[in-house]
Protein backbone atom coordinates (compact mmCIF):
# COMPACT_ATOMS: atom_id res chain seq x y z
CA UNK A 1 0.00 0.00 0.00
CA UNK A 2 3.25 2.35 0.82
CA UNK A 3 4.53 1.93 -2.51
CA UNK A 4 1.38 2.77 -4.26
CA UNK A 5 1.72 5.80 -2.30
CA UNK A 6 4.37 6.81 -3.07
CA UNK A 7 4.19 5.94 -6.69
CA UNK A 8 0.85 8.11 -6.90
CA UNK A 9 2.64 11.20 -5.44
CA UNK A 10 5.78 10.69 -7.67
CA UNK A 11 3.38 10.73 -10.33
CA UNK A 12 1.16 13.76 -9.38
CA UNK A 13 4.33 15.71 -8.50
CA UNK A 14 5.98 14.86 -12.51
CA UNK A 15 2.71 15.43 -14.00
CA UNK A 16 2.64 19.20 -11.70
CA UNK A 17 5.80 19.88 -12.38
CA UNK A 18 5.60 19.35 -16.11
CA UNK A 19 2.61 21.75 -16.67
CA UNK A 20 3.90 24.77 -13.79
CA UNK A 21 6.88 24.49 -15.14
CA UNK A 22 6.35 24.61 -18.62
CA UNK A 23 4.27 27.45 -18.40
CA UNK A 24 7.10 29.50 -16.25
CA UNK A 25 9.50 28.31 -18.59
CA UNK A 26 7.31 29.68 -21.85
CA UNK A 27 6.22 32.94 -20.15
CA UNK A 28 9.79 33.64 -19.32
CA UNK A 29 11.03 32.72 -23.14
CA UNK A 30 8.35 35.56 -23.90
CA UNK A 31 9.69 38.19 -21.61
CA UNK A 32 13.12 37.63 -22.86
CA UNK A 33 11.77 37.85 -26.72
CA UNK A 34 10.51 41.25 -25.75
CA UNK A 35 13.54 42.58 -23.85
CA UNK A 36 15.61 41.96 -26.30
CA UNK A 37 13.47 43.45 -29.29
CA UNK A 38 13.36 46.53 -26.92
CA UNK A 39 17.20 46.60 -26.64
CA UNK A 40 17.97 45.70 -30.08
CA UNK A 41 19.31 48.99 -31.27
CA UNK A 42 22.38 48.05 -29.09
CA UNK A 43 25.15 46.37 -31.48
CA UNK A 44 26.23 43.40 -29.61
CA UNK A 45 29.73 41.62 -30.96
CA UNK A 46 32.36 39.36 -29.69
CA UNK A 47 35.64 41.62 -31.38
CA UNK A 48 38.35 42.33 -28.98
CA UNK A 49 39.53 45.48 -31.04
CA UNK A 50 37.20 48.40 -30.90
CA UNK A 51 36.93 50.17 -34.29
CA UNK A 52 37.18 54.70 -34.45
CA UNK A 53 38.85 54.64 -31.05
CA UNK A 54 39.18 58.86 -31.63
CA UNK A 55 34.77 58.56 -31.57
CA UNK A 56 34.59 57.19 -28.33
CA UNK A 57 33.49 59.69 -25.43
CA UNK A 58 33.07 56.90 -22.97
CA UNK A 59 33.60 53.05 -22.47
CA UNK A 60 32.80 50.71 -18.96
CA UNK A 61 32.97 47.37 -18.46
CA UNK A 62 29.50 46.29 -18.21
CA UNK A 63 27.57 42.58 -17.09
CA UNK A 64 24.78 40.56 -16.31
CA UNK A 65 24.54 37.38 -13.93
CA UNK A 66 21.58 35.34 -13.54
CA UNK A 67 21.11 31.67 -11.41
CA UNK A 68 18.11 29.73 -13.19
CA UNK A 69 16.85 27.05 -11.61
CA UNK A 70 14.61 24.04 -13.22
CA UNK A 71 11.54 22.46 -12.15
CA UNK A 72 10.43 19.16 -10.25
CA UNK A 73 9.77 17.29 -14.14
CA UNK A 74 13.25 18.72 -15.90
CA UNK A 75 15.23 17.58 -12.50
CA UNK A 76 13.88 14.08 -12.98
CA UNK A 77 14.11 13.71 -16.36
CA UNK A 78 17.86 15.01 -16.48
CA UNK A 79 18.15 12.78 -13.91
CA UNK A 80 17.22 9.83 -16.02
CA UNK A 81 18.49 11.21 -18.79
CA UNK A 82 22.01 10.63 -16.74
CA UNK A 83 21.47 7.27 -15.53
CA UNK A 84 20.69 6.58 -19.23
CA UNK A 85 23.26 8.49 -21.21
CA UNK A 86 22.44 10.80 -24.34
CA UNK A 87 21.26 14.49 -24.86
CA UNK A 88 19.84 16.77 -22.06
CA UNK A 89 17.70 18.53 -23.41
CA UNK A 90 16.13 19.83 -20.13
CA UNK A 91 19.31 21.10 -19.02
CA UNK A 92 19.73 22.97 -22.41
CA UNK A 93 16.52 25.23 -22.18
CA UNK A 94 18.00 25.83 -19.16
CA UNK A 95 21.67 27.02 -19.99
CA UNK A 96 19.53 28.87 -22.99
CA UNK A 97 17.26 30.75 -20.82
CA UNK A 98 20.29 32.08 -18.53
CA UNK A 99 22.99 32.96 -21.31
CA UNK A 100 19.86 35.41 -23.30
CA UNK A 101 19.04 36.76 -19.23
CA UNK A 102 22.70 37.46 -18.62
CA UNK A 103 22.60 39.44 -21.78
CA UNK A 104 19.83 41.04 -21.34
CA UNK A 105 20.56 42.17 -17.91
CA UNK A 106 24.14 43.39 -19.70
CA UNK A 107 22.20 45.47 -22.14
CA UNK A 108 19.91 46.88 -19.67
CA UNK A 109 23.17 48.23 -18.18
CA UNK A 110 24.39 49.57 -21.04
CA UNK A 111 21.83 51.38 -21.99
CA UNK A 112 21.39 52.42 -18.61
CA UNK A 113 24.67 54.93 -19.72
CA UNK A 114 23.90 55.53 -22.86
CA UNK A 115 25.99 53.19 -24.44
CA UNK A 116 24.94 51.94 -28.33
CA UNK A 117 27.07 49.38 -28.48
CA UNK A 118 28.84 46.84 -26.55
CA UNK A 119 32.39 44.92 -27.58
CA UNK A 120 34.15 41.83 -26.42
CA UNK A 121 31.35 40.17 -25.17
CA UNK A 122 31.95 36.97 -23.39
CA UNK A 123 29.72 34.45 -21.39
CA UNK A 124 31.11 32.06 -18.20
CA UNK A 125 29.09 29.35 -16.70
CA UNK A 126 29.30 27.68 -13.57
CA UNK A 127 27.26 24.44 -12.77
CA UNK A 128 25.63 24.80 -9.20
CA UNK A 129 24.81 21.60 -9.93
CA UNK A 130 21.64 19.30 -8.09
CA UNK A 131 20.51 20.95 -4.85
CA UNK A 132 18.30 19.22 -2.79
CA UNK A 133 15.39 21.11 -0.67
CA UNK A 134 13.38 20.45 2.81
CA UNK A 135 11.70 17.42 1.48
CA UNK A 136 14.27 15.76 -0.16
CA UNK A 137 13.36 17.11 -4.20
CA UNK A 138 15.99 18.08 -6.21
CA UNK A 139 16.57 21.03 -8.45
CA UNK A 140 19.14 21.70 -11.10
CA UNK A 141 20.55 25.10 -10.64
CA UNK A 142 22.94 26.87 -13.07
CA UNK A 143 24.61 30.15 -12.98
CA UNK A 144 25.88 32.45 -16.24
CA UNK A 145 27.23 36.10 -16.03
CA UNK A 146 28.06 37.65 -19.07
CA UNK A 147 30.69 41.05 -19.47
CA UNK A 148 31.58 43.16 -22.25
CA UNK A 149 32.80 46.51 -22.79
CA UNK A 150 29.56 49.71 -23.16
CA UNK A 151 31.15 52.15 -25.72
CA UNK A 152 29.24 55.26 -25.76
CA UNK A 153 30.35 57.40 -29.20
CA UNK A 154 30.51 61.30 -29.59
CA UNK A 155 27.50 62.00 -31.75
CA UNK A 156 27.93 63.37 -35.45
CA UNK A 157 31.17 60.80 -36.11
CA UNK A 158 31.32 58.43 -38.64
CA UNK A 159 31.52 55.30 -37.18
CA UNK A 160 33.19 52.48 -39.35
CA UNK A 161 31.55 49.54 -38.32
CA UNK A 162 33.16 45.84 -38.06
CA UNK A 163 33.35 44.10 -41.53
CA UNK A 164 30.43 42.75 -42.68
CA UNK A 165 28.34 45.59 -41.24
CA UNK A 166 26.71 48.56 -42.82
CA UNK A 167 28.28 51.62 -42.31
CA UNK A 168 25.89 54.85 -40.26
CA UNK A 169 26.26 58.06 -41.39
CA UNK A 170 25.94 61.10 -39.08
CA UNK A 171 21.98 61.54 -39.91
CA UNK A 172 21.45 58.10 -38.59
CA UNK A 173 23.23 57.85 -35.45
CA UNK A 174 21.53 54.36 -34.38
CA UNK A 175 23.91 51.66 -35.97
CA UNK A 176 22.02 48.67 -36.66
CA UNK A 177 21.79 45.80 -34.63
CA UNK A 178 23.79 43.10 -34.64
CA UNK A 179 21.44 39.95 -35.15
CA UNK A 180 21.54 37.52 -32.28
CA UNK A 181 20.92 34.26 -33.59
CA UNK A 182 19.06 32.94 -30.84
CA UNK A 183 16.94 29.14 -30.50
CA UNK A 184 13.66 28.86 -31.07
CA UNK A 185 10.88 28.85 -28.12
CA UNK A 186 9.86 25.93 -27.34
CA UNK A 187 6.04 24.90 -27.29
CA UNK A 188 5.41 28.47 -29.00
Amino acid sequence: MDLIIALITTGVLLVLGFTVGGLNERRHFKQLQLQEQALSHIRVNNLKTVTDLQTIAACAMVSGQVVIGTDYFKSMATSLRGLLGGEMKSAQTLMTRARREALVRLLHQAQTMGAAEVWNVRFASSNIGQSTGKKGSRAMQAELFAWGTAIVRDNGVQVTPPPGQAASTPSSRTPPPVPVVLPPIPGA
